[in-house]
């Protein structure tokens, strides 16, 4: 097996999973489970540990909070306290804030459901990704975390694979365009291969561990 492949192999064992899975999404072409990726892409965007967006967005589904006629309902203070049960204190007051605007707008220009802004789009990526960042919370780094979340339900938008999986890739020695990470990549799942180059971008350890193994498997 080439190298660059082993390497891929390495990585998408140890971290080929989506932050949707992580957060519990059980994620389909559904109105639920995609509000519920795109409230944890408006966590994930904020210049906070993944790992309190992550939290974060259980600790709101678990209040009940798992679509946007609920979000839109709640009493911000009860938005306020999930989010800082997750963890996600330094923006909890603003998100709060945009996490109700945010569902209030996906009411009313959508009926709560974002299909109709895929269908509104109409197979163009770009008026997609321009919708996305409609949203109060999601500028153009949130937009990218739930393309690359989704694609695997809309498969318009792959391979997805934004400036920050490219990052991640470079870093591992890949190359760093689509398409031919997606060649090399084969059959993996691209929402979890864009997840785990994420990772490798963020944590360099990540880095270390996957070129080790591949390394050591040369020698096995």
């Amino acid at each position: 097996m080439p190298a660059q492949q082993k390497v891929i192999k390495e990585l998408l064992t140890s971290y080929g999973h989506t932050y949707a899975e992580d957060a519990g999404i059980r994620l389909k072409n559904t109105p639920q489970p995609l509000y519920q990726t795109l409230v944890l892409a408006c966590l994930l965007s904020a210049r906070i540990r993944s790992s309190a967006a992550v939290a974060s967005t259980r600790e709101l589904r678990e209040a009940g909070l798992r679509d946007p006629r609920h979000m839109a309902d709640s009493d911000w203070q009860e938005r306020v306290d999930a989010l800082g049960r997750g963890g996600y204190r330094r923006y909890d007051e603003r998100t709060a804030t945009q996490l109700g605007d945010g569902a209030q707008l996906v009411l009313d220009r959508w009926g709560g459901d974002l299909r109709r802004m895929r269908d509104e789009a109409g197979g163009d990526l770009d008026k997609l990704r321009s919708l996305l960042q409609e949203v109060p919370g999601l500028g153009p780094a949130g937009a990218d975390i739930f393309l690359r979340e989704v694609q695997a339900v809309w498969p318009e938008a792959a391979p997805y694979l934004d400036g920050k999986a490219r990052e991640g890739a470079k870093r591992l020695g890949l190359p760093d365009t689509p398409a031919k990470l997606a060649r090399l990549a084969g059959d993996a799942e691209p929402a979890a291969f864009a997840a785990a180059l994420v990772r490798a971008a963020v944590d360099k350890h990540v880095v270390e561990e996957c070129k080790r193994a591949a390394e050591e498997s040369d020698g096995a």
